[in-house]
């Protein structure tokens, strides 16, 4: 199916387009987001906190009760997350009129706001690619059943609405270009 020449827009990725949500919360918008941002950071911690008390509590399969359970969250699953919060508070710390370089005379102050925005977003990035890496390399090559590899979707989860929850659009947002 091809659609007419007149409806073709070069810059569309998707055929059906998304809709059009025009959220237009006024005076309330930044109390929203603050809100959905610590939502989704509480439901990032939640289940990766599920996946760690589920391993803890992990039995072995009842028809076979001398095996015990193949793998378990250990502390290399929370060095992503941890990294991620490190990140995610590095980057929440810095004022925004410190990146742009107002009403601040000092230049060696806005050149260590912005090393310090981009350390943030690099442990950011660190934690999400580590999780990723830690699903890949301990959870799906080894071929464990589905109940096992849930600990490693859960950390990757976490990562992605950690990462979701720092990139919500907002008036106070980061320009990064040069």
């Amino acid at each position: 199916m091809s659609l007419p020449r007149s409806d073709y827009d070069p810059r569309r990725v998707c055929l059906n387009p998304f809709p059009d949500l025009n959220l237009n919360f006024g005076k309330h918008r930044r109390t929203i987001g603050i809100y959905l941002a610590g939502a989704l950071f509480a439901l990032a911690n939640w289940t990766f906190l599920d996946a760690a008390i589920l391993s803890a509590h992990a039995h072995p399969p009842y028809e076979d009760p001398q095996i015990p359970p193949p793998v378990h969250v250990q502390f290399v699953d929370w060095v992503p997350g941890i990294c991620s919060l490190l990140g995610m508070l590095i980057i929440n710390l810095i004022d925004k009129d410190r990146i742009r370089g107002d009403d601040y005379g000092d230049s060696t102050a806005v050149w260590r706001a912005r090393l310090f925005l981009f350390i943030g977003f690099a442990f950011m990035a660190g934690g999400l690619a580590g999780s990723v890496s830690l699903l890949v390399l301990k959870y799906v090559m080894m071929d464990y059943p589905e109940q096992y590899t849930y600990y490693g979707y859960a950390n990757v989860s976490a990562e992605l609405v950690l990462w979701i929850a720092q990139s919500a659009q907002t008036e106070y947002d980061y320009s990064l270009t040069l």
